[in-house]
């Protein structure tokens, strides 16, 4: 029974489940230059892209091609943010639906990219479905448009959750066991090629309020704030140590940390976004810190990679009761407040692969 339970995480039932996937591919210059202009072409591709996801049952789907990255965030009301780097897509999977193109006009991207938002309740156990749609969907655009390009296909899906629930009086909770994504697919028939890569990770933010910089006030008395910085690395370096995290880092340089497998991408920035490549299967240490010892942010982020050792036969329960574990030890040090505060942890379930 302990072995069972220590395989499970038990997570608050308020949880958010998200899900969407993202399809890349670049048009090549014989297809470019069967249409008039660039414009023309984006229409083409938009058009026969909604007309699919109308027949297959995607109801929120974007086509972006002025080379930002889409990144998703749960709201209440549905809008797009765009920053020089960014498209921000705050909705609620419940309600809001869309079908909408991006480009700057004029201007051909270096790729297209296809964002298909997960819709209605019960994602998680409907995820295999949506991904089967989505597949579908691709295919015969790919037909429609008389393209032989390859998709880069990502499925991403996280459990968003305040770790604090239980203190803020939600105590009712359900028991994970947080399978990886291609078992699960292919009960559910759902084919993804054997030749993906699959990563799992957990994020978690602490914003920099008055309270914290009131309680390290001794250590942000400097021209710069490396002791500060210094000081939340070793905390949070150490409590991973002592619960055998090898792979993490600490991002506080005021860019978005994006996780990334090292077999595929390379770390590196720009002035929006911090990549941070890992080698999960790997069992060295691998610990990394970016922040700007002239900036005192807004916001602490944090990101644990799961090993493909730590992917058991029953899941990452086991992994991510140790991740809370360890969040729990650093909040303590911190001294956070579990009445007053939030402490968001997403679970990330990434699977990629070409098609």
């Amino acid at each position: 029974m302990a072995s069972s339970s220590s395989n499970r995480v038990y997570i608050p039932t308020n949880a958010r489940n998200n899900q969407y996937i993202l399809a890349e591919f670049k048009p090549s210059d014989e297809f470019v230059s069967s249409f008039d202009n660039i414009d023309s072409c984006y229409e083409r591709i938009a058009r026969k892209l909604f007309l699919a996801c109308e027949e297959n049952g995607l109801y929120n789907v974007h086509m972006i091609a002025n080379d930002k990255l889409p990144i998703t965030r749960f709201h209440e009301e549905s809008y797009c943010l765009q920053t020089e780097k960014q498209m921000l897509f705050f909705y609620n999977p419940k309600y809001h639906e869309a079908h909408k193109s991006y480009w700057q006009q004029g201007v051909r991207a270096k790729k297209v990219r296809l964002l298909f938002l997960a819709t209605g309740d019960e994602l998680r156990a409907n995820a295999a479905n949506f991904h089967n749609k989505v597949q579908k969907t691709l295919h015969e655009l790919k037909i429609n448009l008389g393209v032989e390009n390859t998709f880069k296909i990502r499925d991403h899906q996280h459990l968003t959750y305040d770790l604090f629930a239980r203190v803020k009086g939600h105590k009712e909770t359900y028991g994970y066991k947080l399978r990886s994504l291609y078992p699960r697919y292919e009960a559910r028939k759902c084919s993804i090629p054997q030749d993906h890569s699959e990563m799992t990770y957990v994020t978690f933010n602490i914003p920099v309020t008055r309270a914290l910089k009131t309680q390290f006030k001794h250590l942000l008395e400097d021209e710069h704030y490396t002791q500060f910085y210094t000081f939340i690395e070793d905390k949070f370096f150490s409590a991973c140590g002592y619960k055998q995290i090898s792979q993490a880092a600490f991002v506080a340089d005021g860019r978005l940390p994006l996780v990334r497998n090292s077999k595929i991408d390379r770390s590196s920035q720009n002035s929006e976004l911090q990549k941070l490549s890992f080698d999960v299967c790997a069992e060295q240490t691998q610990l990394k810190a970016y922040w700007n010892k002239n900036q005192l942010v807004d916001t602490l982020h944090f990101v644990v990679v799961a090993k493909a050792s730590d992917n058991k036969d029953v899941g990452y329960g086991k992994f991510m009761n140790n991740v809370e574990s360890m969040i729990r030890s650093l909040s303590q040090t911190l001294e956070l407040s579990a009445q007053k505060q939030a402490l968001n942890v997403r679970f990330f379930q990434h699977i990629s692969y070409y098609a």
